[in-house]
């Protein structure tokens, strides 16, 4: 998409519904756009004075700007209907910003809560998993590592499938050889209405006709990964040696500062099936070392009779990098996801929870003036910072 094909927002167009939370650089609201038909945004707010501040320094080979840029950027490229795309840029005196589309379900974590018992059923974590193996799949292809797959980064759109968001952590990995990329392998399915309608609630989802697998064969045999199956994704491909993430979901590599590669989404993969299983991460401690400790240490508690789901995740908890499940195609033929049609998931017309159009009409709106409302939470962060002692990443 073309810079000149994104429109500039005017704050005074902007009606402001709510403040929907914060990430790690910016404050995100609801806001209506009353230039156009009312359309629904989810607008992200970054104080300029934040991003201009000497030495505030990231990742990315740059400043804190850059990687907002970058985040843009990502955003500009993503063609993928689980991906969020660019609707409008904000610029002002004090704030910068950028609106997505709004997804009215809320995150993953907010829908795991409204369960009975906290946790989904294995047909419904084989749903949600299948589209973060094909969302990952898409941006490893585009060489960018996300880094922060956790459950409040995945939305559910109006129409009930995924969409994972918020890119402050993700960086692109540099191939190690122009001769060894590759096309990402996952063909985005426009975002169409499906061509087959009033089916059961997962008439895609599986293909009886031809599964995945022959019935009663393993893909993996015995108890070692086999390596030799594995893309290109770690080889050819440089490491990132930045230390970033949720510190519930950091993968082992990044707490031992060896260099990291896309293997860190899939160990935050298990994680997440883990709490979506479970109700919980399986490594959390009383405070951050002994989380630390643990991810390094502890092998994660899979109580109950053994099942392919069980399985999958203690592959992805696997420590060691190179032993671990980590390629989009050897992911897809687990024995989990048996059955499913990788081809059609994205066209499935009744996904698990459908939460149906946004009534903004019963909305309660909030006066809120969106650049006092950034400045005063970004003074409060400065305010914590300057109170709290060195917490470096010292695990002993």
């Amino acid at each position: 998409m073309d810079d000149d094909q994104i429109p500039a927002l005017d704050l005074r167009q902007l009606k402001v519904l709510s403040a929907l939370g914060r990430g790690s650089r910016g404050v995100v609201f609801l806001v209506q756009d009353k230039s156009t038909n009312g359309d629904l945004f989810a607008l992200k707010t970054i104080l300029r004075a934040s991003i201009t501040k000497k030495g505030k320094k990231t990742d990315n080979d740059g400043s804190e700007r850059k990687q907002i840029f970058f985040e843009q950027e990502v955003l500009r490229l993503s063609q993928h209907p689980l991906l969020p795309k660019l609707r409008g840029v904000l610029s002002t005196e004090n704030v910068v910003g950028y609106a997505i589309d709004y997804c009215p379900g809320r995150d993953l974590n907010c829908l795991r809560k409204r369960q009975t018992e906290r946790m989904f059923s294995d047909d419904i974590i084989r749903f949600y998993a299948a589209e973060l193996v094909i969302a990952l799949e898409y941006l490893h292809g585009l060489g960018i590592v996300y880094r922060d797959l956790k459950p409040e980064n995945v939305m559910i759109q109006e129409n009930g499938h995924l969409m994972l968001v918020d890119f402050d952590l993700s960086t692109k990995l540099s191939p190690k050889d122009p001769s060894e990329t590759r096309s990402p392998k996952t063909t985005p399915t426009p975002k169409s209405e499906p061509s087959m309608k009033n089916k059961n609630r997962f008439s895609f989802f599986y293909n009886c006709c031809r599964p995945a697998i022959p019935a009663g064969d393993s893909v993996y045999p015995a108890e070692s990964v086999d390596n030799s199956e594995r893309t290109c994704e770690r080889h050819s491909f440089t490491k990132s040696n930045s230390f970033v993430g949720t510190e519930e979901y950091v993968a082992p590599e990044m707490l031992q500062g060896n260099g990291h590669d896309f293997s860190v989404d899939w160990w935050c993969l298990g994680i997440v099936l883990h709490e979506m299983l479970y109700g919980k991460t399986p490594f959390k401690g009383i405070n951050r070392k002994e989380t630390f400790y643990q991810i390094l240490s502890k092998t994660p508690d899979l109580v109950g009779e053994p099942t392919p789901l069980r399985d999958l995740i203690r592959r992805l908890l696997v420590k060691d990098p190179k032993q671990r499940t980590s390629a989009a195609e050897n992911i897809k033929r687990h024995e989990f996801f048996r059955g499913v049609d990788w081809e059609r998931l994205l066209q499935i017309s009744r996904p698990p929870f459908v939460p149906g159009p946004s009534d903004v009409d019963g909305m309660d709106v909030n006066n809120i003036d969106i650049e006092s409302f950034v400045q005063e939470v970004f003074q409060v962060d400065a305010d914590v910072q300057e109170t709290e002692h060195d917490n470096t990443f010292l695990l002993f």
